[in-house]
């Protein structure tokens, strides 16, 4: 069953015991993503803390013009949310949408918070998660000022292992920042590099 892999995540941080296990497997519920359907689409409410079971998740925005600039992916064993709206409880300036189908567990903000309170081993693994997503972002905003675009791609590349085989370079590119024509100048010269 699907919570039993959000229960093997929980273990490489706090383990949960038994009544925690159980309360968290009654508030999690598992859906199914088709590709291409979003579970967040811009100026609504991000309702939901969404755990990754298998599959793919991009997070992304998109500008006046109508450009997409992808922000994360998630895939398995990975969490995806809008921390910014899930919290503050507003309008959220960012997409979430399936690239492939795509399952997934969900808890409500509400749920949530009262799991914060009730038990602290579970504020203790949401504190660790919160805490990597935001030196993840950290990371990305430093590489994006001081990286060059080809470190920027063996970097993604690190990150997400496996992601660019199924990713089209258009999907990628925006996630780096250049386009894709300058993509596959970089892929072109790495593999002169490698041969």
């Amino acid at each position: 069953m699907s919570i039993e892999k959000l229960y093997q995540y929980f273990n490489n941080y706090f383990p949960l015991n038994a009544e925690e296990s159980r309360e968290l497997g009654l508030l999690f519920a598992e859906r199914t993503i088709k590709r291409r359907q979003f579970i967040l689409q811009q100026d609504d409410i991000c309702h939901h803390f969404t755990f990754v079971i298998s599959g793919c998740l991009k997070m992304y925005a998109v500008d006046k013009v109508g450009k997409q600039h992808n922000i994360q992916f998630a895939t398995e064993n990975d969490w995806i949310t809008d921390l910014t709206s899930f919290y503050a409880k507003q309008p959220s300036k960012l997409c979430i949408e399936a690239i492939e189908s795509t399952v997934i567990l969900q808890i409500k903000h509400a749920d949530l918070l009262k799991l914060y309170v009730k038990y602290h081993t579970i504020d203790h693994n949401f504190r660790v998660i919160i805490e990597q997503k935001y030196i993840e972002l950290e990371n990305r905003v430093l590489q994006s000022i001081s990286s060059t675009a080809e470190e920027r791609y063996l970097l993604f590349l690190d990150q997400y292992k496996g992601l660019s085989k199924i990713l089209p370079n258009t999907q990628i590119a925006s996630y780096l920042g250049i386009t894709p024509e300058f993509l596959s100048t970089i892929r072109k010269g790495l593999a002169r590099k490698n041969s």
